[in-house]
């Protein structure tokens, strides 16, 4: 519980000591799991002093331990072993430290570590972490290449050798960090982390030569691949050779099975894109050729067409075609106003046979009354009445002598 205290009324620095020893007594024996980064074994010392790190955190402590604990596992644990130690927390008051005193020291087995790697495998694509579509495709000629690897190593020769020799243009920029150690891990996240925040860097490489499950751990751990995950850039892992397969390579975007191969999937060969460039000028000049070529045979078919040789020709034919049309044209007319004609005449002579001067001229007479009714019978004039007479050639007036009797009904 939390120690109420106050600028007048201070604690002493031994009160806190044992207090926090106090404390730490409460927490009992605990299973810790870690690296020995140093191992002090003196020559008749009855006491092992240990250094146990975290890879992951970077963090350590101090672990002591007696002799007779230590030699039961002399033989298979030394510095750099992982290690699961039973110790108790012991805190050490005059100088305010804190350490572990171990009863019993187990080293971490190959099976062990692969069993745990896994599970932490499944952990991580149950996430997501692994899967297709997060990853990032890659530049087809990058820039700038960021690279991370160990200090003068056969990774970084064969990354930049090979590299340079397909395309002697490319630029790198190199951080050497431990690939294997306690040291490993958060030196290779800063390394990709720092790549990552330079904008101009377009690919990063994380290469490593072989070795072992143990010397390739740092690469399965879980921080590096989750930094590696949420890397903006492209990254490539090129660890080990063929057969290795540390978690690194399940959340790259591109995996590598060599340094080697690293360099020949991220930059590409200058003879072979001169190649290619070659084909496709030798494809384009034959696309071209053969379209004038077609362009060509076209025109000389269109120049050997009838119309375009003699083109008045399209216009003779029409004058002929026209000419013909108005022949036929003129020939109907005739017809028709000869019919037309026909048929007046013989309206005409219909008319002038029906007409009433025809018969006048026969010598008939018609006789009209002053307001010129024709007169049809005798009944219609009077005594004296004076009447027109129309002849053929003219007409006259008479005057009626008297009404003649009413003629007898015809019988």
């Amino acid at each position: 519980m939390a120690v109420s205290t106050s600028p007048e009324a201070p604690i002493p620095v031994g009160e806190v000591s044992r207090l926090i020893g106090g404390w730490i007594d409460r927490l009992g024996a605990v299973w810790v799991e870690g690296q020995i980064t140093q191992l002090s074994r003196r020559p008749g010392a009855g006491v092992v002093f240990l250094t146990l790190r975290d890879p992951s955190y970077d963090i350590s402590v101090s672990v002591t331990c007696y002799r007779q604990v230590f030699d039961k596992v002399s033989e298979v644990v030394g510095e750099g072993a992982r290690v699961v130690v039973h110790a108790k927390p012991e805190w050490y008051a005059p100088r305010g430290q804190l350490s572990l005193r171990a009863a019993e020291i187990k080293p971490v087995g190959v099976g062990e570590l692969l069993a745990r790697l896994e599970q932490l495998k499944k952990s991580l694509a149950a996430e997501g972490l692994f899967a297709a579509d997060r990853k990032k495709p890659l530049p087809f000629l990058p820039q700038l290449i960021g690279l991370v690897c160990g200090r003068a190593s056969a990774a970084e020769r064969d990354v930049l050798e090979n590299a340079r020799h397909r395309w002697p243009a490319v630029r790198f920029e190199v951080r050497n960090v431990p690939v294997q150690g306690v040291h490993a891990v958060p030196k290779v996240i800063e390394a990709v982390q720092e790549l990552d925040a330079l904008p101009e860097v377009d690919v990063i490489i994380v290469a490593r030569g072989g070795g072992s499950v143990e010397d390739l751990l740092p690469f399965s751990d879980e921080q590096l691949v989750r930094a590696v995950g949420a890397a903006r850039t492209p990254v490539v892992s090129a660890i080990g050779h063929e057969p290795d397969s540390p978690l690194l390579d399940l959340v790259a975007d591109l995996r590598a099975s060599t340094p080697t191969d690293a360099a020949k999937k991220v930059v590409p060969d200058v003879g072979e894109e001169l190649v290619r460039v070659q084909q496709l000028r030798e494809r384009a000049r034959r696309a071209v050729s053969g379209f004038v070529e077609r362009e060509e045979r076209g025109l000389a078919a269109a120049l050997h067409r009838p119309c375009i040789q003699r083109p008045q020709r399209m216009v003779e034919e029409r004058e002929e075609q026209i000419a013909a049309l108005l022949e036929r044209g003129r020939r109907c007319l005739g017809h028709l106003l000869d019919r037309a004609d026909s048929e007046l005449t013989h309206t005409l002579a219909r008319v002038v046979a029906l007409s009433p001067k025809a018969t006048l001229e026969r010598g008939y007479a018609v006789l009209q009354k002053p307001d010129g009714a024709a007169v049809r019978s005798p009944e219609e004039v009077g005594a004296d009445e004076e009447l027109r007479a129309r002849v053929a050639e003219g007409e006259f007036r008479v005057r009626v002598a008297g009404v003649p009797a009413a003629a007898p009904p015809p019988a």
